[in-house]
C-alpha cells in the first residue's frame, strides 16, 4: 500500500492546526490510506509548535513528524526541508489554514492511480471548483494574478496560483532542485518546470474558503514579491 506524506508549512497557525490535523486524520483513517503529516514550523510567536508537540503525542510519532525551524524563511524552503524527511511514495502539498479541505486528497489519489499523473494539482477555476470568503477585491486579485500568469508562462493548468497538490515524491524533488523562485512564486515556477519536463498533470476541482482563523499571510510586500517574481520567471523559461 502506498504511503502518502503530508508537508503542512506552519506560521502562528495554533488554532487551525488541530482542526486541520483531524480533518486528515480522520480523511486517511477512513479511507485505509497510509499517510504521515510533516509539520515544518517557522518558529512561530504564538506557540504554533507546543500545539504540534501535543498533537503527536495524540496521533503518535509514525503520523506526526515535527521539522521546526529557527525563524520565518518562507514557504519554497519549508517544502525543501520537509520532503527531507518524507518517507511516502507520494507528497502532498497544501496549506494548514483549513483553505483546502483533506475531503478532496481521495479524489487526488483516485485520479492518480487511474492515469498515473505524476501531479495531481487542484484548481478553483474550472468547473465544480470556486472560491468562498473572499471579498470582491481578493477575488479580482486572484484572477488578474493567475491571468498574468498564465498568459507570460502558459503553463498548461488552470489554476496557476493554487498551492493544493499531490506529487511522486520522485518528480516533485526533480522540480524543487530546478526551482529558483521563493515564496508564493515557488509553486507557480514547480508547474512551469512540470511542462518543461513533460511531467503529467491531472486536475481536481476544488472550493477554497478562506482561513477562519488567523490573519491572512498575503498582504503589499507579497503581492510586490509575486509581480517580481512572475517577471523574473518569465525571463528565466
Amino acid at each position: 500500500m502506498a504511503k502518502y506524506s503530508v508537508l503542512l508549512p506552519t506560521y502562528n497557525e495554533r488554532e487551525n492546526l488541530p482542526i486541520i490535523v483531524w480533518l486528515l486524520n480522520d480523511t486517511f483513517t477512513k479511507n485505509n490510506i497510509d499517510y504521515e503529516i510533516i509539520i515544518i514550523d517557522d518558529a512561530s510567536p504564538d506557540g504554533t509548535l507546543e500545539v504540534a508537540k501535543k498533537l503527536q503525542q495524540i496521533y503518535g510519532e509514525n503520523h506526526i513528524v515535527l521539522r521546526p525551524r529557527a525563524g520565518k524563511l518562507g514557504l519554497g524552503t519549508a517544502y525543501i526541508y520537509g520532503i527531507e524527511s518524507a518517507t511516502g511514495e507520494f507528497v502532498i502539498l497544501m496549506d494548514a489554514d483549513m483553505s483546502h479541505h483533506p475531503k478532496y486528497i481521495p479524489e487526488f489519489i483516485k485520479l492518480q492511480k487511474q492515469y498515473n499523473y505524476d501531479i495531481v494539482t487542484g484548481t478553483r477555476y474550472s468547473l465544480g471548483g470556486g472560491v468562498y470568503g473572499w471579498d470582491l477585491r481578493r477575488k479580482l486579485t486572484s484572477r488578474v494574478a493567475n491571468f498574468i500568469a498564465d498568459t507570460l508562462l502558459n503553463p498548461g493548468v488552470s489554476d496557476l496560483t493554487g498551492s493544493f497538490r499531490l506529487y511522486k515524491k520522485n518528480v516533485l524533488k526533480k522540480l524543487i532542485e530546478a526551482t529558483i523562485s521563493k515564496g508564493y512564486v515557488f509553486q507557480m515556477e514547480m508547474m512551469v518546470r512540470a511542462r518543461q519536463f513533460n511531467f503529467t498533470i491531472g486536475e481536481i476541482p476544488i472550493a477554497f474558503v478562506d482561513r477562519v482563523y488567523g490573519e491572512s499571510k498575503l498582504g503589499t510586500n507579497e503581492i510586490v514579491g509575486y509581480l517580481k517574481g512572475l517577471w523574473g520567471l518569465f525571463n528565466s523559461v
